[in-house]
């Protein structure tokens, strides 16, 4: 078989289960992944035969995609931020929305908001905004939190692979007792657990199947279980003039930003995505830690 029969293969087997576009895209993935050609190489060999190693990667990778895995577990990788990443049923696939956190904090940063530059990720699954945030301000001081011991294993092998000096290290934030070690912050981010239980059913059978729940859901009955106890820690954590940014559920954005306000941080800024949905808030410390 050769590269070009390789990808319409890939797409007619799984067309059963994708829309044709996101077939095609998945199969674009897979061949790259398996013939190590970008798209452009590919059309130019598109008549090199796959080598019997690749046949059978490549009968590996569609019998998973037709158990509807996805496409980065296939491959174990997924990017983020120009960066690929390692991924694998440990950790969350980045998404595009967590791109656009690591933007904001980037904007702030570049009008000189913060000087130090210690900056903290809890729940740093891949570690792919700490890895972010260390490849565009190389002079920062950039931790990761987990309470997952398989995350912080592909979370350490990124930035062994990205060459990123990041501070991985194995913390639950919500046992106080635990994070009374970590320093004193200029920065703050999270993209907590903050999708209820009652929301599974709206949910696409693949992440149910694939992705971990523990980074994924909460209680019905305390939904922000995480984003409290994140601004409890900031409130001894984060320097004054520094700044919380969490990711959140977009059906929270109003109760989130109540909470922050609450326990005293100032201007509070509810963001959209690009899909328009509530989906990030920045909170200031204007008080003595």
């Amino acid at each position: 078989m050769n590269i070009q029969a390789a990808f319409t293969y890939i797409v007619n087997t799984i067309a059963p289960i994708y829309e044709p576009r996101e077939a095609a895209n998945i199969a674009h993935i897979v061949v790259e992944h398996i013939t190590g050609l970008n798209k452009l190489d590919r059309i130019v060999y598109k008549d090199r035969n796959l080598d019997p190693g690749q046949q059978n990667r490549l009968e590996a990778a569609v019998a998973a995609l037709l158990q509807h895995q996805p496409v980065q577990y296939v491959t174990g990788t997924a990017w983020f931020y120009g960066m690929e990443l390692l991924v694998n049923r440990n950790v969350l696939i980045p998404r595009p929305e967590t791109e656009e956190l690591v933007e904001w904090i980037m904007e702030d940063v570049q009008m000189g908001k913060y000087a130090n530059m210690q900056m903290l990720d809890i729940g740093t699954g891949s570690g792919c905004i700490p890895l972010a945030l260390k490849q565009a301000l190389p002079a920062a001081t950039v931790w990761g939190i987990d309470v997952s011991d398989g995350a912080l294993t592909i979370a350490r092998a990124n930035a062994a692979k990205q060459q990123l000096d990041v501070h991985f290290t194995q913390i639950n934030v919500l046992d106080e007792a635990a994070t009374a070690a970590l320093p004193i912050f200029n920065i703050i981010v999270s993209n907590p657990p903050y999708i209820k239980q009652s929301e599974r059913l709206d949910m696409q059978q693949q992440v149910l199947d694939y992705e971990p729940s523990l980074a994924l859901f909460v209680p019905d009955e305390d939904a922000l279980l995480f984003y409290r106890r994140i601004v409890q820690l900031a409130g001894s954590n984060l320097s004054k003039g520094g700044a919380l940014y969490f990711e959140i559920n977009e059906a929270l954005g109003p109760e989130v930003v109540s909470l922050m306000e609450k326990e005293g941080f100032a201007n509070v800024q509810l963001r959209q995505d690009i899909f328009g949905k509530d989906r990030m808030v920045k909170g200031e410390n204007l008080r003595d830690v």
